[in-house]
């Protein structure tokens, strides 16, 4: 009668180092899917960002020249645009002088 309240403490131990990693790896699966998600938000951003300041400078030199630039190169020496090229390709696609030039983005690496 005197060892009806006490408990197994092998039995104990294991369940509490078992809930202890299950709480641990649960913690760390939502912390890791967090992180990816920001990253491809990020990933996201970053492409918009550099469509939306290709276009602003490309519009900048037709209200300021007259013209579409003939080249990215151009954009980059007279307006500054800049870029990671070891990260994205820009194809730049000129149509005419007076036809907005053709641009396409691509993130490099097999990114989305």
């Amino acid at each position: 009668m005197s060892r009806r309240f006490i408990k197994n403490r092998q039995t104990s131990y294991l369940r509490n180092v078992l809930i202890s990693i299950t709480l641990f790896l649960t913690v760390f699966g939502f912390f890791s899917y967090g992180i990816v998600s920001v990253q491809k938000d990020m990933e996201k951003n970053e492409m918009e960002t550099l469509q939306s300041a290709v276009t602003r400078d490309i519009t900048r030199c037709y209200a300021q020249e007259g013209t579409y630039p003939e080249s990215l190169t151009y954009l980059k020496k007279h307006y500054g645009l800049t870029y990671d090229s070891s990260k994205y390709f820009v194809d730049y696609q000129p149509l005419g002088a007076n036809i907005m030039p053709d641009v396409t983005i691509i993130r490099k690496g097999g990114g989305n």
